[in-house]
């Protein structure tokens, strides 16, 4: 366990960016499901209204540093290509 007052701070500053990183992509990969599902549907009006909104969580989260901006980048080229493959 943390012995100094800095390192009982860290942990805590930690554990609250943990839970929030933890909220971030919980919002995305379900977004992403979401827009997979109606994909793999093949319901091209649903994917497309889906995409805008979960391109934008995607990058939310990218922004917020739970994920890494290529790996955001790389996401959304995929699921695009996905949608215009409809």
């Amino acid at each position: 366990m943390a012995n100094t007052p800095q390192a009982r701070k860290r942990v805590q500053q930690n554990e609250k960016r943990r839970l929030q990183n933890k909220h971030h992509k919980g919002r995305m990969r379900t977004a992403i499901k979401k827009l997979e599902k109606a994909i793999a549907d093949g319901d091209k009006q649903t994917a497309q209204q889906a995409l805008k909104p979960t391109v934008q969580l995607i990058d939310h989260t990218a922004s917020k540093g739970a994920i890494h901006r290529n790996t955001a980048a790389r996401t959304v080229s995929r699921l695009t290509r996905k949608v215009q493959q409809l």
